[in-house]
């Protein structure tokens, strides 16, 4: 089931005595879980009734003999196993939980969050989740639909987010939809309902430069603006705090790798660049630009350049790892 459907079905009160939660995004498994933590049982309900255990501290016998209880004073108990990746998913072990998936006590709610991973669909246990329970799997988000996802969750709050402000946002927080959340939710409580939120909004909330950032360092690259690209650097290379070298690198990476990916296109037009690279018509402008300033070839030995800085950066092949040289050297490979 999709984690929607899972949530309508939570929120109208229709619970499976089983769900297996998982997948390499944590943040659709812990909301779902929180959810059940939250609002399955009231709350003088959860004293005997809700019970919390960890895989890296419990095993499938502990599991199974609270699955078997029955709930006192309910109409259902709760059991969440997180970070049940740490479980001993042995033969042996799996065989005791097998048994009680056969006959699920339908007064339990069983949840096991499994993350960071997918569960081993060809396990005979994974046939025994499927058939007696609900099974999630969280996916990751691809780098190009961050943006779309953050303006869609602000929607659902009932904020509306300027395009150019939600894709600043995903370059500076990337993929991690927890972290992104967390920042959307302090930024709502600044911002009123009826304003649109701007690029200023998520410099000010977030602790974004408003002039220097990866953002517009791309942006002046793509121009070959050399005294911006390098003012930006220099802010970088005095305050590496709040511009950690993954952060810097990891958004030069993706950026060029779809410079490069526009060299391929069969259809070098606003509209088909745009729908290639996975970036909205208003942001391919700035591509083809980047496109015109840096050849083919020129694309391959930047993404070569930013692989090799990369491992500097972690003290590959280098007695200094200090960022700021670093990034002054790169930036001026790049531009040159």
């Amino acid at each position: 089931m999709t984690y929607q459907n899972i949530v309508a079905d939570l929120k109208n009160r229709k619970f499976s005595p089983i769900y297996l939660l998982n997948g390499e995004e944590p943040y659709y498994i812990d909301d779902v879980s929180n959810y059940i933590e939250k609002h399955v049982l009231s709350e003088p309900e959860k004293g005997f009734n809700q019970t919390v255990l960890y895989g890296k501290e419990t095993d499938f016998i502990t599991i199974v003999n609270n699955a078997k209880r029955y709930p006192m004073m309910a109409e259902y108990q709760v059991i969440l196993i997180k970070e049940a990746q740490h479980l001993e998913w042995n033969k042996e072990s799996v065989n005791i939980l097998q048994s009680y998936l056969e006959a699920p006590l339908k007064s339990t709610i069983l949840v096991f969050c499994y993350k960071y991973a997918k569960f081993d669909k060809r396990k005979k246990i994974y046939k025994a989740f499927d058939s007696k329970g609900i099974i999630m799997e969280s996916n990751k988000l691809y780098d190009n639909k961050i943006a779309e996802w953050i303006t869609d969750y602000a929607k659902n709050a009932g904020y509306k987010v300027q395009l150019s402000a939600a894709s600043l946002m995903a370059e500076y927080l990337g993929t991690d939809l927890s972290k992104i959340v967390n920042e959307l939710d302090k930024m709502f409580l600044n911002i009123p309902k009826n304003r649109e939120i701007n690029n200023a909004d998520i410099q000010d909330n977030i602790g974004i430069s408003k002039d220097f950032n990866v953002f517009e360092l791309n942006k002046a690259l793509a121009y070959r603006d050399i005294l911006k690209a390098n003012q930006i650097i220099d802010y970088f290379a005095a305050n590496p705090k709040s511009n950690p070298a993954p952060v810097v690198l990891g958004a030069l990476g993706t950026y060029f790798t779809k410079v490069l990916k526009f060299h391929y296109a069969e259809d070098k037009s606003k509209a088909g660049v745009a729908k290639l690279i996975g970036v909205h018509p208003f942001f391919a402008d700035e591509y083809l630009i980047a496109g015109r300033n840096y050849n083919k070839w020129k694309t391959f030995n930047i993404v070569s350049l930013l692989r090799e800085y990369d491992l500097k950066s972690k003290g590959v092949d280098t007695p200094n790892n200090d960022i700021g040289p670093l990034l002054k050297e790169l930036i001026y490979k790049i531009l040159h």
